[in-house]
């Protein structure tokens, strides 16, 4: 998963020791980085051979002819993008750049084509009886409502399928009977699915005190009414380079005052500023949490996800929080199934 870290190096490499880690991996890349690990340039074979028919040096430093102008895409891009992206420039393999232009990783088209499976086990939190949607789920549980020409349940499985991922089990209570009737054993989408039965109202993260599967990779977590496109292999990569125990989904969320914020010293007008737009980042409801996180959360007990987390916290153990700037929508209201509605052809067909 992290072979693209033996052909990370410095701007001082001979082009010559460069070579060497060419051939070495099977990656046909050398990535250039700095101390803090921006990527500053990229080597490929090519780039090479166009040096020694410029009859520069192999003892030169490998800075004097790095491509300085790579492409990369975000640690968000959606894989769907990313293949887009390397089919149309004849890319065999692309850098995958955080904020901060830091290598998290690189993208092979080789993968990418063959999808290899993951035994994560995703846990989907489809219990929840749906009230603010009203009329609509009073005979249907939220996770089955058709947004597009699916039941959400079917898109939200077919998204992890698309990074390898195929072991579920679904977190459920109200009208659970219907759940368990449609999907059943998940052998129809080619996946395995196991059911976790809440008998009671147990939160957001309750249910997890229920599960009865032993693993020792990171557990998957997500709401069964949120509707993204974020990259599931970038979120478990992130995962694993920063040695998280906790990872938190995050979104940017933005409220605008509609009134004209007054800044006051005592009596004392200081400024007006017209209508400020303040943003915040808001959890999108997907978490990755290790395994050992779940002991943690207590047995039949209603908790929620928060509440796991500020445990966590307590606990000064390692967490973080990965941005998505992919698409994502919660269908929790009637306006956002509308919109979902009206968006799921050029999103997700």
């Amino acid at each position: 998963m992290n072979r693209w870290k033996d052909v990370l190096i410095s701007p001082t490499t001979s082009i010559i020791d460069t070579i060497k880690i060419i051939d070495a991996t099977a990656l046909q890349i050398a990535l250039v980085v700095d101390d803090n690990n921006r990527l500053l340039g990229t080597l490929t074979d090519g780039d090479v051979r166009r040096a020694i028919l410029n009859e520069t040096s192999l003892t030169d430093q490998v800075q004097t002819v790095m491509n300085r102008e790579f492409t990369s895409v975000s640690i968000t891009e959606t894989r769907d993008n990313i293949l887009a992206l390397m089919k149309g420039k004849q890319f065999h393999q692309i850098p995958v750049l955080d904020e901060n232009r830091c290598i998290v990783g690189l993208e092979l088209l080789d993968e990418i084509l063959s999808i290899k499976k993951r035994d994560n086990l995703v846990v989907l939190m489809a219990g929840g009886l749906g009230t603010r949607l009203g009329h609509l789920t009073k005979e249907c549980p939220k996770p089955l409502l058709k947004v597009g020409n699916k039941v959400v349940l079917e898109t939200i499985i077919n998204n992890c399928k698309e990074y390898g991922l195929y072991r579920f089990a679904l977190s459920i209570n109200y009208k659970a009977e219907m759940i368990q009737d449609y999907c059943g054993d998940g052998k129809r989408w080619g996946v395995e699915i196991s059911y976790v039965h809440e008998n009671k109202r147990l939160g957001t993260a309750g249910a997890l005190g229920l599960l009865q599967t032993t693993t020792d990779l990171p557990v998957l977590v997500m709401n069964a009414d949120v509707l993204t496109k974020v990259n599931f292999q970038h979120l478990l990569d992130f995962h694993e380079d920063h040695q998280s125990v906790a990872t938190m989904c995050v979104r940017e969320y933005d409220f605008q005052v509609p009134y004209g914020v007054v800044k006051i010293d005592k009596q004392r007008l200081l400024g007006i500023e017209e209508k400020p737009v303040h943003r915040f980042f808001v959890s999108a409801g997907i978490y990755l949490l290790n395994p050992e996180i779940l002991s943690i959360v207590p047995k039949d007990e209603y908790f929620d996800m928060p509440s796991l987390f500020e445990k966590v916290l307590e606990q000064n153990m390692a967490t973080t929080v990965f941005p998505i700037r992919e698409y994502w929508l919660d269908i929790g209201k009637i306006d956002d199934f509308e919109r979902a509605n009206g968006e799921y052809d050029e999103v997700f067909s």
